[in-house]
C-alpha cells in the first residue's frame, strides 16, 4: 500500500531528534498499550504483519501527527474489531464510561504463564524463518531489480527501490512472506535476501559519492535484471 507510512526518500519532515535519556514510555497509557498489544499476539489473536497492516490503515493525517504508541493503539482497537473479539462501539463506550467516572477500579485479570511467555519472546524474539521445498532462484553476485509493482495490501518493497537494479548480497533463507500474513492468506514462506543497491542507482545525482543501501527483499520482489 502506497501511505505515508512508507518514507524512505521523502523530503520535507525535519531532522529526527535524538534524546539519550528519552524514557521508553512517556505516560502509564503507553506503557499499557504495549503490554495489550504484545498480549493480544502472544494470544495470536492477530499476527505481526496483520498489525503492520493495521496501523498503514490509521488516516494518514492522523497517522503524521501521532505519537509511537498512539498509532499502537489505533491498531489494536482496529484488529480487535475486525476479529470479532470487541464490538466495535466497545471502545467508545468504555472510553465514555471513563469520563464519567474516572476513579472506578478498572477490570484485574492476570495470566502469568502467559506473561512469562511474552517476556521469553520479548528477549529472545521469535523465528519468522521457514522451511521450503524449493532452493532459492537467485545467488549472491546475481544481478536483480525490485518489482515495479503497487499492491493495495501491506508489503515490504519500499517505493524507493521499485524498479531499480541491484546485486543480491546474501541468502538468508525462506521466512514468512508478510504480504500474504498480513491478510490473512497464510504465510506463504519465501526466501529472503539482501539486496546491495548502489546509491547513484536509487538517488541519481543526489545520491553521496560510493554508498549503497542493503536492502531486504523476498523472492517474489525480484526479478532478474536483464528481464523486461
Amino acid at each position: 500500500m502506497n501511505g505515508v507510512h512508507d518514507l524512505g526518500g521523502m523530503h520535507g519532515l525535519g531532522k529526527v531528534p535524538i534524546d539519550p535519556h528519552e524514557p521508553v514510555f512517556h505516560a502509564e497509557w503507553e506503557r499499557l498499550t504495549f503490554a495489550l498489544v504484545f498480549g493480544a499476539l502472544g494470544q495470536r489473536l492477530f499476527n505481526i504483519d496483520e498489525f503492520r497492516f493495521a496501523r498503514e490503515r490509521m488516516p494518514p493525517v492522523h497517522s503524521l501527527a501521532a505519537r509511537y504508541y498512539e498509532r499502537m493503539l489505533y491498531a489494536l482497537e482496529l484488529l480487535l474489531a475486525e476479529k470479532g473479539v470487541l464490538a466495535p462501539e466497545a471502545v467508545e463506550t468504555r472510553a465514555q464510561s471513563f469520563l464519567e467516572s474516572p476513579d472506578a477500579d478498572l477490570p484485574d485479570r492476570r495470566d502469568p504463564e502467559l506473561a512469562e511467555r511474552l517476556l521469553r519472546s520479548i528477549a529472545t524474539g521469535i523465528p519468522a524463518s521457514r522451511p521450503v521445498e524449493v532452493g532459492p532462484r537467485f545467488n549472491v553476485g546475481d544481478r536483480v531489480r525490485a518489482r515495479n509493482v503497487h499492491p493495495t495490501g501491506h508489503t515490504r518493497l519500499a517505493r524507493y527501490v521499485r524498479g531499480k537494479r541491484g546485486v543480491i548480497a546474501r541468502v538468508y533463507g525462506a521466512h514468512v512472506f508478510p504480504d500474504s500474513n498480513a491478510i490473512g492468506r497464510g504465510e506463504d514462506p519465501q526466501w529472503l535476501y539482501a539486496v546491495r543497491f548502489e546509491a547513484r542507482e536509487l538517488w541519481g545525482d543526489s545520491a553521496e559519492p560510493g554508498q549503497a543501501v542493503y536492502f531486504d527483499a523476498w523472492e517474489s520482489y525480484l526479478e532478474p535484471a536483464d528481464e523486461g
